[in-house]
C-alpha cells in the first residue's frame, strides 16, 4: 500500500449547483475513506510559516499559494496504487460538485531511506 495526500478546492456555489442526492453520495464517500482509515478534514484557516537561514520565524496569515477556488479539505489515505487513490477520491464533494482534488503520492523522506 502507498500513502496518498489530497487537497480538495471547491467553494459553495459549486456545492450548491449539485442535488441533494449527489451531496448525501459524496459525504457518504467521504465517510466510507475515514471509516478505511483516511484522516479527511475540512480546511481551516491557515498561517503561512517562514525561517530563513534559522534567522528568525515570521508568521503571516492566510495561505502561500492562491488558487481560483479555495482548498476545501485535505485527506491522508493508502491506496495500492495512484489509479486506485483517484479512483478512491473522484466520488468525494469537491470532485462532484463543480471543484476538483489533487492526489499526491507521499514519498519516503531522506532521513528515512
Amino acid at each position: 500500500m502507498a500513502t496518498f495526500i489530497t487537497i480538495g478546492y471547491g467553494d459553495e456555489a459549486g456545492y450548491h449547483r449539485v442535488s441533494d442526492e449527489c451531496k448525501q453520495a459524496a459525504h457518504a464517500r467521504d465517510d466510507e475513506l475515514g471509516a478505511a482509515g483516511a484522516v479527511v478534514g475540512i480546511a481551516g484557516r491557515p498561517v503561512t510559516v517562514r525561517n530563513p537561514d534559522r534567522a528568525g520565524v515570521r508568521v503571516e496569515e492566510g495561505p502561500f499559494q492562491r488558487s481560483a477556488l479555495p482548498i476545501a479539505g485535505f485527506a491522508v489515505l493508502e491506496a495500492d496504487d495512484l489509479d486506485a487513490a483517484i479512483e478512491r477520491v473522484s466520488h468525494t464533494p469537491c470532485a462532484v460538485a463543480h471543484g476538483v482534488v489533487e492526489v499526491w503520492p507521499l514519498v519516503t523522506s531522506r532521513s528515512s531511506a
